[in-house]
């Protein structure tokens, strides 16, 4: 199957586990619609209406260029994407604790009190989504790091998915918190579009304030390949980055940055290239810290040399339980891993994707002080592999 046969797949089967999860809701809930005294047909049509309004404001997005009708669709529905997982999950917990209906003097009751309680998450969600990014802050033994950038500062960024929710007003405030670390070098770890590239094309003139002493790098993310690949890498380097894809640069004697193309897209569309391999051969000697946006390939990065990678694409889960369906393709969902003689980084991301929800933990702004061997001792990340 070709790279746009597994995307529509992808496509096909996001859009059927949509339809499944209303469904289920619709069936669970109708009791309670009944007990309230709430009209079926009312209440179903208001269902439909939550079901259709994030794909209907992405397709008339496509062709208005971001009506306000547009926006407010997809606002509404990114919401609701949120509210229905957390909803539809406590409902299975109840059905659980209920034998799915057989204990049906309770049934009811027991949906209604974990329906309220998915409510409830939903509101700290919220509350926690639209927090500004808390900043992280990690210092870390980089191996082969030559005293004279001993105390080096390293801002991350990752998952922004400036668009349609995330706009102006939101990246000043971010691009502000950056400023105020003073950081020597910043990168970001892809995702930094969402949806169409020319809703971020329209901050380019904000996204060139951002700037750092050694330079602003970047590696592409899989949204940048759903954007468009050479229009949003055409964005970056317009922004004043510059995005690695493949390949290294020495940022200072004894320092080097790799970067490469996101493997998850990579695997979605079906390109098959020894990425890593690009990326770090040939590279001078000093240590290595490479930017992936998808945390895979770790132990083969560590056995090529790589003392620190950082990454991000899982946001942590974003929304509490989904973090354990996000392990089964990506075991390293969040935080500081050592893995061999190497550390990992995975960053739970500066904005969100879909709901503006956070569920327990705010999104991050990570700052790194690099310490060269024989300096100040960091703490070690927990285990990994």
């Amino acid at each position: 199957m070709g790279g746009s046969g597994r995307i529509a797949v992808f496509f096909v089967t996001v859009l059927g586990v949509w339809t499944l999860m209303h469904l289920y809701a619709a069936w669970r809930l109708s009791p309670l619609a009944a007990a309230t005294r709430l009209p079926s047909r009312l209440a179903l049509g208001i269902l439909a209406f939550l079901w259709l309004a994030y794909p209907l404001g992405r397709l008339l997005d496509r062709g208005s260029g971001g009506s306000p009708l547009a926006l407010a669709l997809e606002y509404l529905g990114a919401c609701w994407m949120g509210v229905l997982f957390l909803l539809v999950m406590a409902l299975v917990v109840a059905d659980l604790l209920t034998g799915f209906g057989a204990w049906q003097r309770a049934a009811v009751p027991v949906r209604g009190g974990f329906a309220a309680l998915a409510l409830l998450l939903a509101a700290v969600g919220l509350v926690q989504g639209n927090r500004a990014p808390v900043v992280e802050r990690h210092e870390l033994v980089l191996p082969g790091l030559p005293q004279a950038l001993d105390g080096l500062r390293v801002c991350q960024l990752s998952d922004l998915h400036l668009g349609t929710i995330l706009g102006d007003r939101w990246l000043a405030a971010r691009l502000e918190q950056v400023r105020a670390l003073d950081p020597d070098l910043v990168v970001i770890t892809g995702d930094l579009v969402d949806g169409k590239a020319r809703h971020v094309e329209k901050l380019v003139p904000l996204l060139r304030r951002l700037r750092a002493r050694l330079g602003v790098y970047a590696v592409t993310g899989n949204h940048e390949f759903y954007a468009g690949l050479e229009r949003s890498v055409a964005l970056l380097e317009a922004a004043g980055f510059r995005v690695l894809r493949d390949t290294h640069v020495e940022v200072a004697p004894g320092l080097v940055l790799a970067g490469v193309d996101d493997l998850t897209a990579r695997r979605q569309f079906g390109t098959k290239h020894q990425a890593l391999d690009s990326a770090l051969q040939g590279r001078p000697p000093g240590a290595c810290i490479l930017l992936s946006h998808t945390p895979w390939e770790v132990s083969r990065a560590q056995g090529l040399g790589v003392q620190l990678m950082l990454s991000g694409h899982t946001h942590d889960g974003q929304i509490w339980p989904f973090g354990y369906l996000v392990r089964l393709s990506y075991p390293y969902l969040g935080g500081l891993y050592r893995v061999g003689s190497s550390t990992l980084y995975v960053s739970r991301g500066t904005g969100t994707w879909g709901p503006r929800m956070r569920l327990p933990r705010p999104a991050e702004i990570t700052l790194f002080t690099l310490r060269a061997p024989g300096g100040t001792q960091a703490p070690s990340p927990r285990a990994g592999e």
